[in-house]
């Protein structure tokens, strides 16, 4: 296969009305003449964090419109009947500050495919039978699933909301009850003149494109409206200690989550070597980290244990991170899949107590060389598809970082150069056990208070025989301190979560 091309400057197209500069400002393009297909992704610095007070989700409902209602000249149904034949697709995936509209078509349906791209950004009919479809299904989305299909999800939603609370980052890019209840069309009009602007995206192309399309694309996208939309402030709370949040629910399992902010962006120059401690530490899904052995593998209490230093979205049906999930303020996050109600302490205190070890410790020189070599491969996967790579480069545009074209090979070129010394400055620099929120989704919610409260021993017990050494290190978990004050731990009916 040839080696793809990366291409900011195109040489031997005609501009038409705009210059080379104009095209290296506004596109990012991935061209692969072995690809029979072509992505888009088309980018526009807008998220959640941008809806108004009192009409949360209104970024995602505005999308929604765009990629699953009518046009002016289309309804949906005949977007649809238009688009199965081709065996494509387009839709859109909003997060806190950016909205990325994407699909991918055969190189053969592409002149029909793009007239039904273009049309859905430049001419969404916003018509009240669509409008109301998805408000619906939004609100079935937080009502029913997110409250009583997923405690996972929940746990984790609950957590950036928990951290990021009073900031604009705080709310579900769903939205909550009220607030969709609140949002009418008029809104969602406003919302995407104000946003959808012709200085406010980036056009992304992937694979056998030709030499005439990123110009045309600029071409049409230059139709949108002016304006150049402002920036969000965002100023977290200062975590205080040990600070807990008990979703009370009637379930069969607890689900835990915990974390804390971290000022830390993919291109600066820690960011590599937190990701191979965190990779150590909780890769996702990964059967040889250290949480998962721990937790899953030696005691048996679930599914799998995890952590995070950017997001990692849908992490229950996903094995690698998806792209379009930049932002300016991250988090340290630890995902434990549901555990049995006997056991929810004790898998709390274990996780805490090998954060405790990492915060004293570090990782042993040999557990870094053998991420270091695991990772150099591995991270091939984030990036697999053109699709993924046209993703990340825009991704990595976005935090304004030279070599992050190809986030491969920029993961790899730099785990090269890393040195033992580097993941532990790192830790010591970013990793701590002291101030920390923590989310419980569980049944008997006043009870785990009491316990939290007076630090109550949490022994276990195993159906089938353990080794010395695990039963040893059991009466160490069992009676971990978790140091937290009564007034920090607040009790959450499930039917109140995200309803305001």
């Amino acid at each position: 296969m040839k080696k793809l091309l990366f291409i900011f400057l195109l040489s031997s197209i005609s501009l038409f009305s705009i210059d080379k500069k104009e095209i290296q400002m506004k596109t990012m393009l991935i061209h692969d003449p072995n690809d029979p297909t072509v992505s888009f992704n088309i980018l526009f610095k807008v998220g959640s964090q941008n809806d108004p007070r009192g009409k949360e989700g209104l970024a995602s409902l505005t999308a929604d419109l765009i990629t699953e209602g009518a046009t002016k000249n289309n309804s949906y149904e005949q977007i649809i009947n238009t688009l199965y034949p081709m065996s494509a697709g387009y839709g859109n995936k909003v997060d806190k500050e950016m909205t990325a509209i994407k699909g991918r078509v055969h190189i053969d349906n592409i002149n029909k495919y793009y007239n039904l791209l273009m049309e859905s950004i430049l001419n969404p009919a916003f018509n009240e039978d669509d409008f109301n479809r998805i408000k619906n299904e939004k609100l079935d989305q937080i009502e029913k699933t997110l409250r009583y299909s997923s405690d996972e999800e929940l746990g984790k939603a609950m957590l950036h909301a928990e951290i990021f609370e009073f900031t604009p980052y705080s709310h579900l890019t769903e939205g909550t009850v009220n607030s969709l209840k609140s949002i009418t069309i008029n809104d969602v009009k406003e919302f995407y003149i104000k946003f959808y602007t012709n200085i406010n995206y980036v056009a992304g192309l992937a694979g056998n494109f030709s030499d005439d399309l990123p110009v045309k694309i600029i071409n049409d996208l230059n139709k949108l409206p002016d304006g150049i939309p402002s920036m969000v402030g965002m100023n977290p709370k200062p975590i205080k200690g040990l600070e807990i949040t008990i979703v009370e629910k009637k379930n069969a399992s607890t689900a835990i989550s915990f974390g804390y902010p971290i000022k830390l962006l993919r291109g600066e120059p820690d960011f590599i070597p937190l990701c191979v401690f965190n990779s150590w530490f909780g890769e996702h899904r990964n059967q040889s980290s250290h949480l998962y052995n721990v937790i899953r593998e030696e005691r048996g209490l679930n599914y799998g244990d995890y952590s995070y230093i950017e997001p990692f979205l849908n992490g229950g049906a996903l094995n690698m991170p998806e792209p379009n999930n930049a932002r300016r303020n991250q988090i340290f996050e630890v995902w434990i899949r549901p555990v049995q109600h006997k056991h929810k302490l004790f898998a709390l205190r274990a996780a805490l107590r090998e954060l405790n070890k990492v915060v004293n410790s570090g990782i042993s020189e040999k557990d870094f060389n053998a991420t270091k070599t695991f990772l150099s491969k591995y991270c091939a996967h984030y990036a697999s598809t053109n699709s993924a790579r046209l993703g990340y480069a825009i991704d990595n545009q976005y935090y304004m970082f030279d070599d992050g074209q190809n986030y491969v090979k920029y993961f790899q070129d730099n785990l090269t150069k890393l040195t033992y010394s580097d993941v532990q400055k790192a830790i010591k620099k970013y990793i701590q056990d002291e101030n920390i929120k923590i989310v419980m989704i569980t049944s008997d919610a006043e009870k785990l208070k009491q316990d939290l409260i007076n630090n109550t021993p949490s022994p276990i017990t195993y159906d089938s025989e353990k080794a010395k050494h695990i039963l040893d290190e059991d009466k160490e978990i069992e009676s971990f301190p978790i140091k937290v004050k009564a007034e920090n731990i607040k009790i959450v009916k499930v039917e109140n979560v995200f309803e305001k």
